[in-house]
């Protein structure tokens, strides 16, 4: 009966100066993608988990904010930039997402946080390392939120030089995360009185590895550091070992999933710095087990920033009473993270996420209790310890 009067009502409000007619969330959604590797070198360590981390936020968050119903939806980015950064603009364009997460590889984190910077919309980077991420390419609307190379090649690299091992030769993923990891930690190595003998480079998802070990084996080196990840590192790893290099194996980036993927014959011993694993405290043990018991394995890093990272945003907007990026950044800086994930956790101006990190080492197998007890802790390295300050940053958001 009154419907005919909605189109006047409409135009008399839009008249009307200071009158916003737009809720407080657009769209009547708030709708979150996550963009990540469904099928290459590195879904296992993120992929179809990553989707499931993020599903579970929503649930555990209630399944609305603002009153308004949360929605995940998905896509595959092949380890290719331009299909990421293709992707990001249909989802901003005609989808109505209003942020993007995981963003597993570097240079599709690089493109997409572009493009995110670009549309005024926000991106979490969780599965992407480059430090680049908060300095040269730093945004206003760009969240590096996990771990970066920086991080992971300083407690690693550090504790392995104090304790003697002070050659190394790198084996790097030829593309932005491999180069900056690598960059990282020849820094730190040769910041602490160390040399760095040489680096080899190989393709992204690399199957033989043979010729890449010779040199590193010829390199004299007491340590080769893999600038790699996922079933790259994996691979890399194996034919180590079946080659019988008698060099100290240093994974510079290493996950959960990889170790399982190795077993702790091969990769015991081997220490490394990680952001999250399951069985560091009664939090991380408890989100660990219900992860498990959804997906059947422990989640990744990976996994389990995309689920905090995805409830600070969720936060972030019922704090701030509208999804309005500019108004969501806000909070999300404003906000401490106290979770499972990060304690006393905070997101700086240039994007990056501060928090605490861990230097673990794999156990043997006469250690290991049960399937997935796999790492010890050896440290706990403080965030302002374990990150890039600010003052170093190249960040041009930072006013020096």
């Amino acid at each position: 009966m009154h419907a005919p009067f909605k189109p006047l009502l409409l135009s008399v409000a839009l008249a009307m100066p200071g009158v916003a007619w737009a809720g407080p969330v657009s769209g009547d959604v708030v709708k979150i993608g996550i963009l990540t590797d469904m099928s290459g070198v590195y879904a296992g360590l993120s992929g179809k988990g990553s989707v499931l981390a993020a599903q579970m936020a929503v649930a555990d968050f209630g399944g609305k904010v603002l009153g308004k119903p949360i929605e995940i939806i998905s896509a595959d980015h092949q380890n290719k930039p331009d299909i990421g950064a293709a992707k990001a603009r249909e989802w901003f364009d005609t989808q109505g997402v209003d942020m993007i997460n995981d963003l597993v590889n570097s240079g599709v984190g690089i493109a997409v946080q572009k493009i995110g910077a670009e549309k005024h919309r926000i991106t979490i980077n969780n599965g992407a390392g480059s430090i680049a991420l908060t300095n040269k390419e730093c945004s206003a609307y760009g969240v590096h939120y996990a771990y970066d190379t920086y991080a992971l090649a300083k407690g690693t690299a550090t504790a392995l030089v104090k304790q003697g091992a002070d050659s190394w030769f790198f084996l790097q993923a030829d593309y932005a995360f491999g180069q900056a990891l690598q960059g990282d930690a020849a820094k730190i190595v040769t910041s602490l009185g160390g040399k760095v003998t040489g680096t080899v480079k190989h393709p992204l998802a690399t199957t033989d590895f043979s010729s890449y070990l010779l040199q590193a084996q010829g390199s004299g080196a007491k340590v080769i550091g893999l600038a790699n990840a996922g079933g790259d590192f994996v691979n890399s790893v194996k034919q180590a070992k079946e080659f019988g290099l008698t060099q100290t194996l240093v994974g510079l980036l290493v996950f959960d999933s990889d170790v399982k993927a190795l077993g702790l014959a091969a990769a015991q011993g081997m220490t490394f710095t990680t952001a999250y694993s399951w069985d560091i405290n009664s939090d991380t043990r408890a989100f660990g087990n219900k992860f498990l018991a959804k997906a059947g394995s422990m989640p990744t890093m990976v996994h389990a920033g995309v689920y905090s990272s995805t409830m600070h945003y969720l936060n972030a907007i019922k704090a701030a009473g509208t999804d309005t990026p500019e108004a969501v950044m806000k909070k999300m800086r404003e906000l401490p993270i106290n979770d499972f994930f990060a304690k006393g956790g905070k997101l700086r101006e240039d994007g990056r996420m501060v928090h605490d990190m861990y230097l673990v080492q794999v156990k043997k197998p006469s250690e290991s209790r049960s399937v997935w007890d796999q790492l010890k802790l050896l440290a706990t390295i403080p965030g302002d310890m374990a990150f890039k300050p600010l003052s170093a940053s190249e960040c041009a958001l930072i006013k020096k």
